[in-house]
């Protein structure tokens, strides 16, 4: 049983224990609003734990709505180039035009991914303003709080920041009445540190499965720092988290050897898990589960395959082509993967070819990074432990999001009603936890800012530990009946980065491959401050198979690198106090 299944429960009794408390005197006229506590009745430790553990909560999204999840699928991973949106034209077709960089202020969307992650500000500072007037917490317990709640918070603005830029910036002693008249500013990565920093100093180094720890707090100010281009603090804060760092429940950092167990819900809370989000089914609610991934199973796939909904969230043609390797087993950084030499062979192709005869198609025999296919669900390759990907019979529309399936955080058939929750509308809500950052993230961010520090040897270490898990051939996809590699599986490290050039797009590359489809990518791009020139180049060359959904896109320096302040918020605090981002 899974830990957060313990800490919810904790919080929903914990929360309706103190809301049955009643009155016999004339107190009872003074009415609170509805789902407010007295301070006397969160003032306690019981009652500030309760209210940490829905600050915890508000990690998974707070208003049921799709952008609000961690995986940042839409606008970390589609908006990246990672994956298509999928399934056809028609269906949740206000991601249409963000996929599109078309995207205005209105959209619903952008508003509840706004609303939701400050409300995980919100509940990260009633801890703080409880913790402060409580009677009944130790030094200890309150230090340990303070820094869980700091974490998150520094999360949850963090996450604003990345997305939206200029976002209004307010702690615990702010009093809710003054909140609405704060403006935005771009200038909060001082405060953001803070918090990290905080937590970094005072959260114990073990603090329980699913709750965030000293390292999950250094992992991300060295993250904080990167994003800032802070190079040095960013390399001797990740050294000093790769040496020492564990887990939180008390695994030394690590790699695990086999790739897959990363999104095996049977495996979670593992050694490569720097902070994750917790999730757990058969507690009532399916948005205890992932419910954020609800549509991003393989289309129509009845008993043979995982969900039976919807087609969202296709791999691209592009990223597939990415793990096109040379024969020496490395990636073509020189971009030729998408030459038409080097494409990935797929159905999609060969079926505008060849026509309707998909009983033709012969899988692709040149060399390909095997992470494809732990990554990428393609024809004719074993999909876990389902069946043989079918090609259409799993795919909605091969004209307007490509042949490709996502199979990251997919459940297995063995896990069918006991990792996944079934009491709704569609199978597809599993329980595997995600990993906001896993331990190969950190690597690879460590070894960018060695690149950029001019310590090339350590970058290399780095990207090479990656790649070597990735080469171990022991847990390489194998054919079903036992043959052997479902594909000509070819990878290899490199023997040196020659100048600080090539490590750069070494390094790069390595973040594309590894990560795909975990909602880094778009990021990364606009820190990296190439996102018109790669996402342009993106779309001219996905535009040609998938013209429908691409046909005329562009990606607008100055503009697309973060999202519209909602309208829905400008209008309710008023344009002289909100102001909406340049091009909007």
């Amino acid at each position: 049983m899974k830990n957060m299944i313990n800490l919810k429960k904790t919080a929903v009794i914990g929360i309706s224990c103190l809301m049955l408390g009643v009155s016999c005197n004339d107190e009872f006229l003074e009415v609170l609003p509805t789902g407010s506590l007295a301070d006397a009745q969160v003032g306690t430790k019981d009652g500030i734990e309760g209210l940490l553990i829905g600050t915890y909560a508000a990690l998974n999204g707070v208003f049921g709505n799709r952008f609000e999840g961690p995986n940042h699928w839409v606008t970390g991973s589609i908006m990246g180039g990672d994956a298509n949106k999928g399934t056809d034209a028609g269906d949740y077709s206000t991601i249409n035009p963000v996929q599109r960089y078309e995207a205005d202020p209105t959209i619903g969307d952008f508003n509840n991914l706004w609303r939701g992650r400050f409300e995980g500000v919100s509940r990260a500072n009633k801890v703080l303003a409880a913790l402060a007037v409580a009677t009944d917490v130790s030094a200890a317990d309150a230090a340990r709080i303070a820094g869980e709640a700091r974490l998150l918070r520094g999360h949850y603005y963090f996450d604003l920041k990345k997305h939206f830029n200029s976002i209004p910036l307010f702690d615990e002693t702010v009093l809710p009445a003054d909140i609405p008249s704060i403006p935005n500013t771009p200038d909060v990565w001082a405060f953001i540190e803070a918090d990290f920093q905080f937590a970094y100093d005072n959260l114990p180094e073990e603090n329980g499965a699913g709750r965030v720890n000293k390292w999950a707090a250094g992992a991300y100010l060295a993250k904080a720092y990167l994003y800032q281009q802070k190079f040095g603090p960013a390399r001797d804060l990740f050294t000093t988290v790769i040496e020492q760092g564990k887990t939180s429940n008390g695994l030394t950092y690590d790699l695990l050897d086999d790739y897959a167990q990363i999104y095996n819900a049977e495996n979670d809370n593992h050694a490569e898990a720097v902070m994750d989000v917790e999730s757990a089914n058969n507690t009532g609610n399916v948005q205890n589960a992932n419910a954020f991934d609800d549509l991003n199973y393989p289309y129509n796939t009845g008993p043979d395959g995982p969900g039976n909904c919807c087609g969202f969230f296709q791999p691209s043609i592009e990223l597939s082509n990415s793990f096109r390797t040379g024969a020496d087993g490395l990636p073509l950084l020189d971009g030729s993967y998408n030459d038409p030499a080097n494409e990935v062979d797929n159905i999609y192709r060969h079926v505008f070819t060849n026509g309707n005869d998909e009983s033709t198609f012969v899988e692709d025999p040149d060399p390909l990074d095997p992470r494809i296919d732990h990554s990428i669900g393609r024809k004719g390759i074993p999909y876990l432990d389902w069946i043989e990907h079918p090609g259409s019979a799993w795919i909605r529309s091969f004209p307007y999001a490509g042949p490709y399936s996502p199979k990251k955080y997919i459940y297995y058939r063995s896990q069918e009603n006991s990792f996944t929750d079934g009491s709704s509308w569609t199978r597809g809500y599993a329980t595997m936890n995600y990993t906001i950052i896993r331990f190969a993230d950190v690597l690879l961010m460590a070894a960018e800012a060695e690149v950029e520090a001019g310590t090339l040897d350590k970058a290399l270490e780095y990207v090479n530990r990656v790649r070597a898990r990735a080469a171990n051939s022991e847990f390489w996809v194998q054919e079903y009946d036992g043959s052997g590699p479902a594909a000509n599986y070819v990878i290899s490290e490199y023997t040196s980065f020659p100048d600080q050039d090539f490590a750069r797009r070494a390094v790069r590359f390595e973040r594309k491959l590894e990560l795909s489809g975990e909602g880094h990518r778009f990021f990364d791009l606009v820190r990296w401050g190439v996102a018109a020139a790669e996402l342009n180049a993106y779309l001219d060359y996905e535009s040609q198979y998938l013209v429908t959904k691409f046909g005329g896109a562009s990606f607008t320096s100055g503009k697309n690198e973060y999202y519209p302040i909602p309208q829905q918020q400008i209008d309710i605090q008023g344009s002289d106090v909100l102001s909406q981002n340049p091009g909007y």
